[in-house]
């Protein structure tokens, strides 16, 4: 009904100030994945905040310019016991959204129960299960390490997938509005 959907290169940021995962995937929902890059930025947590916001910022300006993703898929902050972790990572991901609007790109955002339930079929799985189901669908020998790569690339392939079945309803909704709109017409 759809024809064949094109592939799609995502950058996933799994967003810290301290370790800031990074990982590019591209593929198609139904088809296989391929890992195109992935790391982690660190940030030594005596530095002063400004300069540690703007090393991630140059670093994910870095990956969008090398890797040209067609999205940017970032872990959404949620709510923690540890208010000082939690306005690190807020921080974070606001430099990887803005560094993706700078560069026209789209962003999206994922909860890590998304994520996990994408990867693992549960909401509640850990990082060890995450990083087990990341390097199965990924064909890679083990688990990238640090966790926040193999987050990263979580996810990336929860947005590959999740995304193209939004887009696959939007269509969907579009066409039936255009021919509900024809059907007035007559």
């Amino acid at each position: 009904m759809f024809g064949k959907e094109t592939a799609l290169r995502v950058l996933g940021v799994d967003p810290g100030l301290t370790r800031c995962g990074l990982g590019v995937v591209e593929g198609a929902s139904g088809r296989q994945l391929t890992a195109v890059a992935y790391g982690v930025v660190r940030t030594p947590a005596d530095d002063e905040i400004a300069h540690r916001l703007f090393v991630l910022q140059e670093h994910v300006t870095a990956w969008i310019e090398a890797h040209q993703p067609d999205v940017v898929a970032v872990e959404r902050v949620f709510s923690q016991h540890n208010v000082r972790t939690v306005m690190g990572t807020a921080q974070a991901s606001a430099v990887a959204i803005v560094a993706a609007a700078r560069a026209g790109l789209p962003v999206v955002m994922h909860t890590p129960s998304e994520v996990k339930a994408a990867i693992t079929g549960s909401g509640r799985a850990d990082k060890a299960q995450v990083g087990h189901m990341v390097a199965r669908l990924l064909a890679m020998p083990g688990p990238p390490t640090p966790a926040d790569t193999a987050d990263a690339l979580a996810i990336a392939i929860c947005h590959v997938w999740r995304g193209g079945a939004v887009a696959k309803l939007e269509q969907a909704a579009r066409k039936q509005a255009q021919a509900a709109a024809l059907a007035g017409a007559r």
